[in-house]
């Protein structure tokens, strides 16, 4: 006999466009993972929230889920994309048309924001003026800087980013390879910058990037996927493949860096660094002067390595803090954020 109709009933045809649960044949089929079950409140009812909207799978899907959630169960919350350009010609181009089809496809308002505009330089300049060597050590801190000032001149109240599991963990072995403690204790913060004027916010902390490639596949999300053309040389590249090497001895392995860097602890004898502001520009630093304009200045002295390695020692090298060139000056502007000023 059929061992499908042992029970005395047969499971109904499953209906067109939906897959059904194999138990009962009646619901649609959903999936619980028991495997973080972590709860944070991120948001309050009517805040502006900054997407950081780069057209790829995470940030896609981020906006997607978090603009459904939003209108289905009335969060409150006031969406908004926002992209940066950094001026990579035959990537970052080419992926801001998906963000643009984002924008009408979730009916979020976009707003760009360039390097070109914020600091006189594209990604494609710089490359040409540095190489590919160090390239990644300027794109990443001009970014952070280029979201916050975004989202400053918007007046959001929170930034949230797509980092998945995957990118957290990396970064916890990343800093520990290069012994940061400070970074260290608050990489695997599911909220960043509560203390500063607009705080970051990592939805996806906990999902695995699979995941959200199998999530995004399945309901058929506009994505770009391409990888930069500048990154095959970054650091984290080293990390990204050896944590995959460790997924696949042990698919847990994602999960239990994340909350092995949860679990450290750092001696009440240890001296950390006092977070402060730039004396230039007004942005959060450990030193006198940003990591943004250390690297700007030699960019516009004509020394692009002038801030590669320590900010303390290329604070030293432009210890005065007064000579500005023309270009950097054309690139200064002051920002009136919600929670504060910011004086770029």
């Amino acid at each position: 006999m059929d061992s499908s109709a042992t029970d005395g009933a047969r499971l109904p045809p499953p209906r067109a466009g939906s897959r059904l649960c194999v138990r009962c044949g009646e619901r649609k089929a959903a999936l619980k993972r028991p495997k973080t079950l972590e709860q944070n409140s991120l948001f309050k009812a009517g805040e502006r929230v900054a997407i950081g909207a780069s057209g790829g799978k995470d940030s896609t899907v981020l906006a997607y889920v978090l603009s459904e959630l939003n209108r289905q169960h009335n969060y409150g919350l006031d969406l908004f994309l926002l992209s940066v350009d950094e001026g990579i010609t035959g990537y970052r181009d080419d992926s801001l048309e998906t963000v643009k089809r984002n924008e009408i496809q979730y009916g979020l308002p976009l707003k760009i924001v360039s390097y070109k505009d914020l600091y006189g330089w594209t990604m494609d300049d710089i490359v040409k003026a540095i190489g590919l060597k160090n390239n990644c050590t300027f794109c990443g801190v001009f970014r952070r800087q280029a979201l916050d000032r975004g989202a400053a001149l918007l007046k959001a109240d929170k930034i949230v980013t797509g980092h998945n599991a995957d990118d957290i963990a990396e970064t916890v072995l990343l800093n520990i390879l290069r012994g940061d403690i400070a970074r260290l204790s608050r990489c695997t913060f599911i909220t960043t910058g509560e203390d500063g004027p607009i705080p970051r916010c990592k939805p996806f902390k906990y999902t695995y990037e699979k995941e959200i490639v199998m999530y995004a596949y399945f309901k058929k999300l506009d994505y770009f996927s391409t990888e930069c053309i500048y990154s095959p040389n970054a650091y984290r590249g080293f990390a990204r493949e050896f944590i995959k090497d460790l997924e696949r001895m042990r698919p847990r392995a994602i999960l239990d860096i994340i909350k092995s860097g949860e679990n450290f602890r750092i001696s009440t004898t240890t001296r950390m660094p006092e977070q402060g502001t730039c004396e230039r520009c007004g942005y959060i630093s450990s030193q006198k002067l940003c990591k943004a304009c250390v690297l700007l200045d030699g960019l516009n002295r004509g020394l692009p390595k002038l801030g590669i390695g320590s900010t303390k020692a290329g604070a030293r090298a432009d210890s005065d803090g007064k000579q500005r060139t023309k270009r950097s000056e054309r690139n200064t502007s002051s920002l009136q954020g919600k929670h504060g000023n910011f004086d770029f």
